[in-house]
């Protein structure tokens, strides 16, 4: 305590009985020494006292993998939106290659003493990556949602989409229209939703009888360019249709058929998966599975609220129904 006290005192530039008394909340102390007192603590790494973190308990962390994917910053707004009306306020915390990681920016968070956590796509949603810093999380009991996954052996609680509706929506739409031959284009193998999709995949193609092939699955990152390479190798397999785990993942998959001198949706079909901005404008326009994001991300805020206002009795995982939006990109087979 001693040590912690000499610390604040030389950072701040004033005395250790000062810094007790704003430890304290005694008075004598004015409004711009408190503050200074407050922020050092913060600098220096020291957990503000007990009585004192209500003044941080406004801030609210959300965490995002990425912004080029346009249903983060779809998310965000929600998110974001619906905690203002709390008057909780979003630290945004997004993460670029060889930036700060996921792991840092709990830290962070963790020192400005934010009420909670919203994660909307992350590390958490891949088995084997680390998870250290959820069990911190965990260990010092900061509220915590997950949006798309959960953790294995945590009790934070979860929304989601329903995987294994949108792929049999999406599956059963490109076997209506007469594709018998249908590939996949997910995330790595260690993503929980694409393992989800996976599942329902091979259980929609058995419901159609149709016969199920693994060399009809691609893994890709997600992005444009990454689905554009996996649709390739499907396309070279012969497939007419394609489901893909993301609507830039899609994007790919139509490139990578054009590039072939294919025609979508007259010699592929293309389906992609969240509804994101600018589909509608897309060429052609993306038929794609709908992600009820508005629903969602006020849940999300709905669960964290509960959890700080200490009457949370939901725990494990929220389920939404997807929605299939049939546009320009599916058709119904042609002879190749």
């Amino acid at each position: 305590m001693t040590r912690r006290l000499a610390q604040v005192a030389k950072k701040v530039g004033v005395s250790e009985a000062t810094v007790s008394r704003v430890l304290n909340g005694k008075p004598g102390v004015s409004e711009s020494t408190r503050q200074s007192v407050l922020t050092a603590l913060d600098v220096l790494g020291y957990e503000r006292p007990t009585q004192l973190r209500g003044e941080r308990a406004r801030l609210v962390g959300l965490v995002l993998p990425e912004l080029q994917n346009p249903i983060f910053p779809a998310f965000a707004e929600v998110i974001g939106g619906a905690l203002a009306q709390q008057g909780l306020t979003p630290v945004l915390c997004t993460q670029t290659k060889g930036g700060v990681s996921e792991a840092d920016y709990v830290e962070l968070l963790l020192q400005q003493q934010v009420s909670g956590v919203v994660f909307a796509g992350g590390l958490f949603a891949q088995a084997d990556a680390p998870h250290e810093h959820y069990y911190q999380l965990a260990e010092r009991n900061i509220p915590v949602v997950l949006v798309n996954a959960s953790i294995e052996g945590l009790d934070f609680p979860c929304v989601a989409c329903d995987d294994a509706v949108a792929i049999e929506q999406a599956w059963r739409h490109l076997a209506s229209l007469g594709h018998e031959s249908i590939g996949l284009v997910l995330g790595p193998e260690d993503h929980v939703p694409s393992r989800r999709k996976l599942e329902a995949a091979r259980a929609a193609a058995a419901a159609a009888g149709m016969e199920w092939d693994d060399a009809c699955v691609e893994r890709s990152v997600f992005s444009l360019e990454g689905g554009r390479a996996a649709a390739a190798r499907l396309l070279g397999r012969g497939v007419t249709g394609i489901v893909c785990g993301s609507d830039p993942l899609a994007l790919g998959a139509i490139r990578a058929a054009r590039r072939r001198g294919l025609s979508v949706p007259a010699d592929v079909s293309v389906v992609g998966f969240d509804d994101s901005a600018f589909m509608t404008v897309t060429e052609p326009p993306l038929s794609t599975v709908r992600q009820p994001i508005e629903a969602m991300g006020r849940a999300a805020v709905d669960l964290l609220i509960a959890q700080i206002q200490g009457t949370q009795h939901h725990l494990g995982e929220l389920l939404f129904e997807p929605e299939l939006v049939v546009r320009g990109s599916t058709a119904p087979p042609s002879a190749r």
